[in-house]
């Protein structure tokens, strides 16, 4: 650890929280979440893919989604973890984390906008682009609240709340966007998006207290702070970074599934728009029941048989589900195997961010916890590429084959997941 981290990890270690927070408190941390994954989810499923086949045509909307995603992820990487390293040395009236969730946050609405009067690629991915680092912002602060104010005996519950939200916003704005699929009028859904994201921020806003101001900066410049987000200190913590390449690997395979959805209803198994749009919807719902069913449990259970022993069985299920749905012949075989798929992602959603939460340094949470999405951040771009990459390679030879083969892949990312997880140390940091 370099020496400034040190001294301010010993300043900050009497500002530990141990207080227990009320649930409502607790719900509060997490509101946020339902926002941000409101506005990815309903982009990324719906929004992107089917706006892009109008755009650039069938033959290359599959490259063209991971190409844009990868663009957007590039800004994300670099941001996130930045904006997180300077909050923790942020001091205002605010707090440290408060006015960059709300800069984001309005920004996010700004651009959104901008994405729903595009009419070109260029256009669509410079307006992503920009959304990137608004919604980045905003989420890299945010990320350090459960570290900052929430004691080890609550990170469960906290992580199961968290894996809650995500999966309500994922729902939120995947059925906002097939309402706009079902009318063919992407305009108002997109913006929504943002105002719903806009509104769970002031919620946070509002509500939340921040506890303890941040470390000192010792005399250090912002551009040093900001920097610091990137020093190769971080490579010491070693279960840190196994970790971070086990989140990689996990979360690309969901985003295969979720990223070429469309294209699986409508090119493997021959639905139209209208009939895409309602069927999206059904598996949302069931789906999205199952995964948030499946927080609050594993999170529990993990607190029992081990972080790590929950995540090896999220990954078993994980690969079951999209295996089935790899081989479904019909939509309701594919809903069976999605719904594996659900429980496996709300699983590791609740319990890999507590393990996050346990092992990381605890001053200077914001750097460590946007370092975190980095990893995040890579998956849906090597997700969608490679299997955009086979997607359209495969699709060539048969159309309707393509994506379940881009579905396939995701058996490879489940088990480098569990691979990657076994040099972990699970002991959590307390300094």
């Amino acid at each position: 650890m370099a020496i400034a981290e040190r001294a301010a990890a010993t300043a900050a270690a009497a500002g530990r929280p141990t207080r227990t927070l009320p649930l409502l408190h607790l719900v509060n941390l997490s509101v946020y979440w339902l926002g941000i994954n409101a506005i990815w989810a309903g982009l990324n499923d719906v929004i992107l893919p089917r706006r892009l086949v109008d755009i650039v045509g069938t033959g290359t909307s599959g490259t063209a989604l991971g190409v844009i995603t990868a663009a957007g992820m590039a800004v994300a990487i670099a941001v996130q973890p930045t904006v997180g390293a300077i909050s923790d040395y942020t001091v205002t009236r605010w707090g440290r984390r408060k006015p960059y969730i709300i800069i984001g946050g309005l920004l996010d609405v700004v651009f959104l906008l901008g994405i729903a009067t595009s009419q070109t690629y260029l256009a669509l991915l410079a307006f992503v682009v920009l959304l990137q680092f608004s919604s980045n912002v905003a989420q890299g602060p945010f990320q350090g609240y459960v570290p900052d104010l929430v004691p080890p005996r609550q990170v469960g519950l906290a992580s199961g709340l968290m894996g809650l939200m995500i999966i309500l916003g994922q729902m939120v704005g995947v059925g906002l966007a097939t309402a706009g699929l079902a009318r063919a009028d992407f305009f108002w859904p997109t913006v929504g998006l943002g105002l719903i994201e806009v509104a769970t921020a002031l919620v946070l806003v509002a509500f939340v207290n921040e506890g303890r101001s941040g470390p000192p900066r010792e005399g250090r410049s912002w551009t040093r702070i900001a920097a610091s987000a990137w020093a190769l200190d971080i490579l010491d913590q070693r279960s840190y970074v196994w970790l971070l390449l086990s989140r990689l690997f996990f979360l690309a395979a969901p985003a295969v599934i979720t990223g070429f959805a469309l294209y699986y209803l409508q090119r493997s198994l021959g639905f139209s728009d209208e009939q895409a749009a309602g069927s999206l919807f059904l598996i949302l719902v069931i789906v999205g029941a199952t995964t948030a069913l499946a927080t609050f449990p594993a999170a529990r259970l993990s607190d029992r048989v081990g972080r790590k022993n929950v995540i090896y069985l999220a990954c078993v299920v994980g690969a079951l589900g999209t295996l089935v749905v790899t081989l479904a012949p019909s939509l309701e075989v594919a809903v069976a195997g999605l719904v594996a798929v659900g429980i496996s992602a709300g699983a590791f959603l609740a319990v890999d961010w507590a393990l996050m939460t346990d092992i990381i340094p605890k001053a200077t949470s914001g750097r460590y916890m946007g370092i975190s999405n980095v990893a995040t951040a890579l998956a849906g771009p090597l997700g969608l590429v490679v299997g955009g990459l086979i997607l359209d390679g495969v699709g060539a030879r048969d159309f309707g084959a393509g994506p379940r083969a881009a579905f396939a892949l995701t058996l490879v990312f489940f088990a480098l997941a569990a691979l990657c997880l076994r040099p972990v140390d699970p002991t959590r940091r307390d300094d």
